[in-house]
């Protein structure tokens, strides 16, 4: 079975998405997005019709933002998020979000034309976030055979 990297990443952010502190961010969003899906290693994003994702709520907490998206490889991934011009905004993260304690992404294998739900990613996060690294969800710091994964379930 062929598989794809799926990864969620959340935020809180420092102010509302009108606020003026937030301009850099908001106003570079979509070619940010533009710049992802221009990759050759992209695959998919989750976006509203307004063409991103920042209306989203899943969490309780009305700062918390969500990218979800699936990519080809692990090192398609890394390439955009640390090769490409998408690291000046990890490098201005903390003018517009906050920090914190815990994880705020997670990778995890997808079987090839699977779209993950909001639900299934942040279930993944969680699992993350309480029982560490595993094949069912991981970070860059310890990534999982994608044949790991068709074994996985969470645990607890």
């Amino acid at each position: 079975m062929e598989h794809h990297l799926a990864q969620i990443n959340i935020a809180r952010m420092r102010f509302p998405l009108d606020d003026p502190a937030m301009a850099g961010f908001v106003d570079n969003l979509e070619a940010i997005n533009a710049l992802a899906e221009a990759d050759p290693g992209f695959v998919w994003r989750l976006q509203t019709d307004e063409g991103d994702a920042t209306a989203l709520r899943i969490f309780d907490d009305d700062r918390l933002i969500v990218n979800l998206s699936v990519w080809g490889s692990v090192e398609a991934l890394k390439g955009y998020v640390y090769q490409s011009r998408h690291v000046n905004f990890v490098r201005r993260r903390k003018a517009w979000f906050e920090a914190f304690d815990g994880a705020y992404y997670a990778l995890w294998w997808v079987p090839r034309g699977h779209t993950p739900t909001v639900e299934e990613a942040k279930a993944r996060l969680e699992h993350l976030q309480q029982h560490g690294e595993s094949a069912f969800a991981f970070s860059f710091k310890e990534v999982f055979a994608p044949e790991a994964a068709e074994v996985a379930a969470p645990s607890g």
